[in-house]
């Protein structure tokens, strides 16, 4: 081997290295940020409800965490396209501890309000939406493009567990204790998760070539649209770079598709579970604690998806992985309109998990090759505005349903939904076979 070759073999496994390395940060990150969001999350609301506000100011307080995805998702987008991708992630976190500090002082001095408390969840929104973003569109620069897989999954499998499941269960405990705890707690956790970006190695401004060996999109699909040619020249203003984000979505055939999929199948989980605890406890008959280990089901199935995406993709192909989500969301759908067996219910709740999990990573790494990486984060903040924006509004429209015809005909109709985005998906998959390979 020549002197080319062996710099070559030098800079490779450098490549490697860092990326292993920055995927065992971000992975961290993820987690103890999930972590400490998924106790927010719970314990907002329940110090809403101990500061005596009505039922309306205390779904206001957990609104608040949630519609900045709605409010600020494409304004995120195009701040993430524009400075250092691990610096935001540092600047976030500052604001998260910021936003805990007078949480803590109105513990300690027993005055908790309602607008406090909104005005908390509102902050650490912003900053989930901006961190989650940043964090997407930081891994083509961070991880080479062998280990995006590895490293989507188990991000993925680390928000799933540890916001949907972990958090509200360590927050349930951690206000057993006292406020005080809990919101200690939530501060020492995102303050850690600021001190492990120190570990991440490379360049992540938007465009910057990152670690050695990792790069932004892959392929043609970074430098034209699907059905046209290259595209225009960069915008300037913020809202045409979101207009941009917008219009890149739109005009990519594949990722359209896939973005609507995910519009549908979003508007199905949202559903599920703001019917699940009616349903659980007044049809199936469960008790709270046999709610619990229901509702744990989806987080198993996540975890597993996580660890067993790499290889189930090698073995089946990225489609029918993902195809595999479309059915696992009809099933976890489907089984509670025809049966209220716990077990039964479960085992499907496990099926969505699974799948959610399965389609997360790899819709992800597609995103991911085929987004020029200046644009990651708006193409990112889009496609999460649509997917986040249909949770509530399939949460309104199965209450409706269920008022109206039962909760086995309410979900019933998203099983439905869910099972005719097979044929589409398929359709969108053959077009854009190359890209799912």
């Amino acid at each position: 081997m020549g002197a080319a070759g062996v710099l070559e073999s030098d800079r490779l496994r450098a490549g490697r290295d860092a990326g292993r390395r920055n995927t065992a940060v971000l992975v961290a990150f993820t987690a103890v940020t999930n972590l400490a969001d998924g106790v927010v999350k719970m314990a907002l609301p329940l110090l809403a409800v101990r500061a005596g506000g009505s039922p309306a100011q205390v779904t206001g307080v957990a609104l608040a965490i949630s519609l900045p995805w709605l409010l600020v998702a494409l304004h995120a987008g195009v701040l993430v396209d524009r400075v250092d991708r691990r610096r935001l992630l540092w600047v976030t976190n500052v604001l998260r501890l910021l936003a805990m500090v007078p949480l803590l002082a109105a513990a300690a001095s027993g005055d908790l309000s309602i607008a406090l408390l909104a005005a908390a969840g509102a902050a650490i929104g912003i900053a989930d939406v901006v961190a989650s973003t940043a964090a997407t569109a930081l891994v083509p620069a961070a991880v080479p493009p062998a280990g995006r897989d590895k490293a989507n999954a188990w991000m993925a499998g680390a928000e799933t567990v540890f916001s949907e499941f972990a958090g509200p269960f360590v927050g349930g405990l951690l206000i057993a204790l006292g406020a005080g705890y809990a919101l200690g707690a939530t501060w020492v956790a995102y303050a850690a998760a600021a001190l492990v970006l120190l570990l991440l190695v490379g360049r992540f401004r938007a465009g910057a070539s990152g670690a050695s060996g990792a790069g932004g999109a892959d392929g043609a699909g970074a430098a034209a649209y699907a059905g046209g040619g290259p595209a225009a020249a960069p915008a300037t203003t913020v809202n045409g770079q979101i207009a941009e984000g917008l219009r890149y979505l739109w005009q990519h055939r594949l990722l359209r598709s896939l973005s609507l999929i995910l519009t549908v199948l979003s508007g199905t989980w949202g559903a599920w579970l703001a019917l699940i605890p009616l349903y659980a406890t007044r049809d199936m008959g469960l008790t709270p604690g046999e709610y619990g280990v229901l509702l744990s089901a989806l987080g198993i199935g996540g975890l597993l998806g996580a660890v067993t995406v790499t290889r189930l993709n090698r073995l089946l192909g990225r489609r029918r992985v993902m195809l595999a989500d479309l059915f696992g969301t009809a099933a976890m759908a489907a089984v509670p309109a025809l049966t209220a067996d716990a077990r039964a219910v479960a085992v499907a709740a496990f099926l969505g998990g699974l799948g959610g999990t399965l389609w997360t990573v790899n819709s992800r790494t597609v995103i991911q090759r085929a987004v020029p990486d200046a644009m990651l984060g708006r193409f990112s903040s889009a496609n999460r505005m649509f997917a986040w924006g249909a949770m509530p509004l399939g949460a309104g429209l199965v209450g409706l349903l269920a008022e109206l015809a039962g909760p086995r005909a309410a979900f019933g109709f998203f099983a439905v939904a869910s099972a005719l985005t097979v044929p589409f998906f398929l359709r969108a998959a053959a077009r854009g076979a190359d890209a799912l390979r």
